[in-house]
This record gives C-alpha cells, sequence and structure tokens, in this order.
C-alpha cells in the first residue's frame, strides 16, 4: 500500500532538501528534486516502460505534478546519462517549461536534441559540460565527474550548496579497461571525500550481485565465437544507446569480412551521433544501407537491430514472426541477443526468443554465453565507493525496493551509522539537517501514464478495467424500462466479447434477468442506477458460480 502524503513542513534556509520523484522502487523514471533557498535543481528526468499488467500505456514519466506550482523555481535540469530512463521524460518536462537550462554530455545533449524534435518543442536551451567542468545554478554548484557506464560520456555530479555537499553517482560501474578509455573519476570521488560530502546519493540496481562487475573487454572472446560459427546470417539485437558494443560488432564484422547494416530507427539514429562525435569509429567501407542487402551472401552480413528487450513493434520482434519487409530469418541464421533483460520484459524477450527458434535461428543471449556486461556496479564496487567518499549519509537510488536494501545493508558494512542511511520510496522528502538526512514527509510522485498523445488522463482504475477486458472479456446487458409504469418494456438481450461468446449459452440467464429486473421494478425501483445494479449482481454470481470467472458486466438499462 502506498503511504498516505504528509507534505513536509516549508523549508528553512539552512536546509537542502532533496525529493525523490522517481526512481525509488522501481528500475525506471529517475529523477530527483533538489530545493534551497526557494529554487529547485534537477537531476535526469527519465520514463519506466509499462508491464504486461499496462495494457495500452506507453511510456510512464516521474511525478513531474509536484513541480506545477514550482516551475518558475527550477534554475536547471542536469542529465547524468542518455539512457531513456533518465531523459526519456524531458520533452514532457519541457512543454510545462520550454526555456529550463538544461546541462549534459555532448552525447547526452545530442540524443535528447532529436527527441525534443520528434516533440517539436522550441525555446529550450541546451548546455554542454566535460568532466570536472563546474556549473553555477542559483544555489547550486554542479561539478560533473566521469564515470564508465554502457553508454558513452556518462556523469556522477557534485552538489555544492551553503548548506551541504551531495555527491549523486547516476549509473556507474569501474571498469578498469573501458573500451573508449575513459575511467571512472575515483580521484574526483576521493577529492570530494577529503573535502566532506553529507550525502552520497548511489546507484543500487547491482547491490546484490557479489564482487566486482565483469569488463566490456571479457565480452570479446564470446563475441569472436558466435561470429566464428556463424555460417549464415548474423543478427545482433543490442541497445541503440550501446556504443560499445556496437564498437565491438563492427571491428569484428570487418575482422571476418562481414558488412554491416543498422536496423531500426534509433539505431540508425544513435549510431549517426555517435559516429558524428567521434565516439564511433568504422572501419573502411564496413557499413551498407538496408537496401543494399540482397547484393550479399548472408554469409558476409551482420545486421545491428533494435529489440532486444522484445519490443513488440522493434525490428527484431517482427523478423521472429516474420513481419519484418526486408530482414527473413531462415534456418541456420544466428541471432545474438547482446544485452541483459530489463526487470519486467523477460515475458517479451522470451516470446521473441521463442520465435527466432522456431524459424531455426540459433540464439545466443546472456543466459548461455557471455555476450554481455552490466553497465552498473557491483558489491565490491559500492563497497569501494563507500570507503573511499566517506559519506556522513547515504541515499540508495535507482532500483527497486530489495536493491535499495542490499545497498544500503552495504553502506553500513562500511561503517555509515544505520541512522545515517535512508531508504526512501518515491515522493519521500528528505531535509539535510544540521549533518542529518531523515524523511520529513511525502509529496505526489505517483506514475503518470502517457497512452498515445494523452499525458495523465489514465487511471489505475482505468488501466484495472482494461486488465479484466483482456483477461476475462466483458458481458453486456440491454435492456428498456418504463419507470412511471413499472414495466420492462424491452429486453434484456445479453452479448459477450472475449468470454464464451454465443448467444445459446445466455438462456438461462436471460430469464433470471428478466425476472430479477420485473421483481425490482415491482418493488418500487425507480431510477436506472439501481437497475443496473440488479442487472450486474445477477449476472455476475451467475458468472462466479457457472464459469468461475470475472469478466466486466456492462449493464445498459434505458428510460423510455
Amino acid at each position: 500500500m502506498t503511504p498516505a502524503l504528509q507534505p513536509p513542513a516549508p523549508l528553512r534556509s539552512d536546509v537542502l532538501r532533496v525529493v525523490s520523484l522517481g526512481g525509488l522502487g522501481d528500475v525506471g523514471r529517475n529523477m530527483s528534486a533538489f530545493e534551497l533557498n526557494g529554487e529547485i535543481l534537477l537531476v535526469d528526468c527519465g520514463v519506466l516502460f509499462p508491464e504486461d499488467s499496462q495494457p495500452g500505456v506507453d511510456l510512464i514519466l516521474p511525478g513531474l505534478d509536484y513541480l506545477d506550482d514550482r516551475l518558475n523555481d527550477v534554475v536547471g535540469l542536469v542529465l547524468t546519462h542518455g539512457h531513456e530512463d533518465h531523459i526519456g521524460a524531458v520533452p514532457y518536462l519541457l512543454r510545462r517549461r520550454s526555456d529550463i537550462p538544461v546541462y549534459g554530455s555532448r552525447f547526452t545533449l545530442a540524443l535528447l536534441e532529436a527527441k525534443i524534435r520528434e516533440h517539436r518543442l522550441r525555446g529550450t536551451a541546451f548546455h554542454s559540460v566535460t568532466e570536472r567542468d563546474r556549473v553555477s545554478l542559483g544555489a547550486f554548484e554542479c561539478e560533473f565527474l566521469s564515470v564508465t557506464h554502457s553508454i558513452p560520456d556518462a556523469f556522477a555530479v557534485a552538489i555544492r550548496t551553503s548548506v551541504a555537499t551531495v555527491l549523486h553517482t547516476g549509473d556507474f560501474k569501474m571498469d578498469q579497461l573501458p573500451l573508449d578509455g575513459r575511467i571512472t573519476d575515483l580521484r574526483g570521488f576521493a577529492r570530494l571525500g577529503e573535502e566532506g560530502v553529507d550525502l552520497l546519493m548511489v546507484d543500487s540496481t547491482n547491490a546484490e550481485v557479489p564482487g566486482f562487475t565483469a569488463l566490456e573487454r571479457d565480452v570479446n572472446p564470446a563475441l569472436e565465437r558466435v561470429f566464428n560459427q556463424a555460417k549464415q546470417k548474423l543478427v545482433v539485437a543490442s541497445f541503440a544507446s550501446h556504443v560499445h558494443r556496437v564498437q565491438q560488432i563492427l571491428d569484428l564484422a570487418a575482422l571476418h569480412g562481414r558488412k554491416v547494416c543498422y536496423v531500426g530507427r534509433s539505431m540508425l539514429r544513435n549510431m549517426a551521433i555517435a559516429r558524428e562525435l567521434g565516439l564511433l569509429q568504422v572501419p573502411g567501407d564496413t557499413l551498407i544501407e538496408l537496401n543494399d542487402l540482397e547484393r550479399y551472401p548472408d554469409d558476409r552480413v551482420v545486421i545491428v537491430s533494435t529489440g532486444s528487450q522484445g519490443e513488440p513493434l522493434s525490428a527484431l520482434s517482427r523478423m521472429s514472426s516474420r513481419e519484418h519487409p526486408a530482414v527473413k530469418i531462415n534456418p541456420g541464421d544466428t541471432v545474438l541477443l547482446a544485452s541483459s533483460l530489463i526487470p519486467g520484459n523477460e515475458n517479451s524477450v522470451f516470446r521473441v526468443v521463442n520465435g527466432l527458434v522456431k524459424l531455426g535461428a540459433h540464439v545466443v543471449h546472456k543466459g548461455n554465453a557471455l555476450v554481455h556486461v552490466s553497465g552498473h556496479a557491483s558489491s565490491g564496487e559500492l563497497l569501494h565507493v563507500y570507503n573511499i567518499v566517506a559519506p556522513k549519509n547515504v541515499l540508495p537510488i535507482h532500483g527497486e525496493p530489495r536493491h535499495l536494501v542490499a545497498n544500503a545493508e552495504l553502506a553500513k558494512a562500511t561503517g555509515v551509522p544505520a541512522d545515517h542511511v535512508v531508504v526512501a520510496a518515491d515522493g519521500d522528502a528528505i531535509d539535510l539537517i544540521a549533518g542529518r538526512a531523515r524523511v520529513v514527509g511525502r509529496v505526489d510522485a505517483a506514475y503518470i501514464f502517457v497512452d498515445g498523445s494523452s499525458v495523465g488522463d489514465v487511471s489505475e482504475m482505468e488501466l484495472t478495467d482494461r486488465r479484466v477486458l483482456g483477461e476475462e472479456g466483458f458481458i453486456s446487458v440491454v435492456a428498456a424500462v418504463n419507470l412511471r409504469t413499472a414495466v420492462l418494456v424491452a429486453g434484456p438481450d445479453l452479448h459477450a466479447r472475449g468470454f464464451m461468446e454465443g448467444s445459446e449459452m445466455f438462456s438461462k440467464i436471460t430469464e433470471d434477468v428478466r425476472t430479477a429486473l420485473e421483481q425490482a421494478l415491482d418493488a418500487g425501483a425507480d431510477d436506472v442506477h439501481q437497475l443496473r445494479q440488479v442487472a450486474r449482481r445477477t449476472v455476475g454470481a451467475w458468472v462466479a458460480k457457472t464459469y468461475r470467472a470475472r469478466p466486466m458486466i456492462v449493464p445498459v438499462i434505458i428510460a423510455v
């Protein structure tokens, strides 16, 4: 059960408040608001992707409604990196106020600019920063520190104020031999530790995983085996933002004399941006266009595709169902899923895998080969960070409750007092007062559902109705009554969709509904609402007893 809202007291001038608007309890919609002296600094603004239990929903936004009355107090938005769960909701924030200054790395801002164009927004001010840059935004000074992640140009952010210093790690790991040579700035972390970090907000995604996250280079042998064993077409599905993995595929393709073709709009766009910024090096004469694919034999091509998470409209998903217009999967082809499963996507991914296997493809994935490593720090790396930063307070971020709790235990193991480790939830307001962090109230950070062009118009009740319709179907009951004479004029007529469809099944219950309505009219029922309830109860009891099912029952009573 979601805790009740308890708005925090007005903020004093000597207190720094941190409000989580997303990311504490889910792997997604990461967003934090920092408040001091009437000013607000935002860090990240990402989306959460829907699960099967949220039919019709395209995206889930962080708690942007909290900012509606405070938009003019926002001094800036800082982005740690370019993954969707950190930047995907930015256009929806900028719809509310388009001139919020946005700070991030070149690659992050380039990915965001493409989104801004799609949303046809104007007036946005982007500011590119590099590691060790310092930017003053009202009461906040932000220093950007490089971190290694599964996307180029990721940052941790140190936020200095007159009251306290916060280190927000963003998503990170400590790969000591990264493919691009850009390591996590542990020297910067240690320097901040010497200065004094009042609050460490640290990535929790892999807090339950022992040891250290494997190096990106460790994937190379498994990828090379895939290339050596692939005798026909090779399809590689990856995150469209994983430039380092695509670089490995390009290099291996050139080594094995294969041409590479990108498939999927986001893959084409992101790799073009990465190449333009010098983050992706394409071996000469390796890339070909999709239209040129048929000119080459299958054993001389590699298709780099989107769809590693089983997205229904992605290129790989359409290949698995033989619906892709240009790429056909044939027996003997090899498909490599060079990614890890995002929690909640398991069913979608294995649906695609099963479709590919049925077509005769050999499918290689993280479950049967080391073809992907995580972009997040495991417990050994987190312990290392705690020891070099020596924070006074810790707020685990970015993860499900089990991740946050595991991260909190790591902090305590390194000597952070238990009452200085805050395991919070979305909407919690945390104040730093006299060197101590504590939850002082709750604000509204509820899910905001994006359904087509509609934002925030879908409620949990409506989602429940959609689930019932999808799983159990519905039965409609239509009747006409004359309320003045208390006579059933027409009906009832019963119809079903998605539930044991067939008119003959309703013969007995139709008579029962007619009897129940007539009895209610004789007893003095004089409005259609009462009669709808009678019809719903009668049909509902029959369905539950006869079929042990709970379809949606829609009674329509017409007064004539």
